[in-house]
């Protein structure tokens, strides 16, 4: 039997309610990442017995309690002020208070704010307890047609399109037995900009797939090659939601001659392309990695002195 997120609302409203104080602790309640069907009941028990529920986003949270009819007191925890407030959290729980921690979708921690929280009261002996649910990268890795054994969850990439580049080429040359899975998060202003220099680092045979709006009415997976899946998100003009993406990382020695275009060859092509002479062509090079001057030309150096 299927429950719509209205229905199990009206079944958990007409449920006995359990009136056991919770013990003392920082539970860690995982929300839905779209679908509000996708809440456990577990989770609307916590919340609804908590002394105290700390929200990413007090308004985004109360959407979730007024649609199961729970009141409870809220306060903020976000990346700006979670420092200061897990002191304020700890203090409540050693004082006997038991608090439920929250954010916008999915598990608190996991690419969201959180972790200073359950940092905090592991250092003070507080006991942390997770409440799971919902998660868009386990989720899309299911749902992905990729390899599933074994894979890495990376979180979002640097903004900065430099610093994204240097991050998938570390990636690209790090050593690989075999085929690997890696998980990102991406907002969709960026997602064509990382595909292509995924393309450019790894090859346009290279596996990916593109969730998009997980468990919302919009829900979508685009799979293929990632030159195709580029293809794809180009004909549609913007793109919106959202966004998981995942490649199949080939099996690497670690050579990074091997795996991704030599320094050398890209200093060539810049040359060659702007008519520019080698001293330009390693400044642009460097601002374009995120790299100082000086740094690439080591690093272009030791790559000449392993011919």
């Amino acid at each position: 039997m299927s429950l719509s997120s209205q229905s199990l609302a009206s079944w958990v409203r007409n449920m006995p309610a359990d009136e056991t104080p919770l013990a003392p602790a920082l539970y860690l309640v995982a929300t839905p990442i779209g679908n509000l069907g996708d809440i456990t009941l577990r989770a609307l028990d916590v919340l609804r017995r908590a002394d105290r529920i700390a929200c990413e986003d007090t308004r985004q949270t109360q959407k979730l309690l007024n649609h199961f009819q729970i009141e409870k007191k809220t306060v903020s925890c976000h990346e700006h002020n979670e420092r200061a407030r897990a002191a304020e959290l700890v203090a409540a729980i050693q004082s006997g208070s038991a608090i439920a921690l929250v954010t916008d979708a999915g598990m608190p921690g996991i690419s969201d704010p959180g972790r200073l929280v359950v940092a905090a009261a592991i250092a003070s002996g507080i006991p942390v307890v997770p409440v799971p649910g919902a998660n868009a990268a386990l989720s899309a890795l299911a749902a992905s047609g990729l390899p599933a054994a074994e894979f890495t969850f990376l979180g979002f990439l640097p903004e900065k399109a430099g610093a994204r580049r240097t991050c998938l080429e570390k990636l690209a040359a790090a050593p690989r037995e075999s085929a690997q899975t890696l998980i990102f998060h991406e907002a969709p202003h960026r997602i064509a900009q990382t595909l292509s220099d995924m393309q450019e680092i790894w090859g346009a045979s290279l596996r990916a797939v593109v969730a998009r709006e997980l468990t919302k009415i919009h829900e979508e997976f685009l799979r293929g090659t990632v030159a195709e899946v580029r293809a794809a998100l180009a004909a549609r003009g913007a793109v919106r939601g959202e966004i998981t993406l995942l490649i199949e990382a080939p099996a690497s020695s670690g050579s990074a001659a091997e795996t991704r275009e030599s320094l050398s060859a890209r200093l060539n092509r810049l040359q060659t392309e702007s008519g520019i002479e080698e001293k330009e062509a390693l400044k642009r090079l460097a601002r374009e990695l995120g790299k100082s001057k000086s740094e690439l030309y080591r690093e272009w150096q030791r790559e000449r002195a392993r011919r």
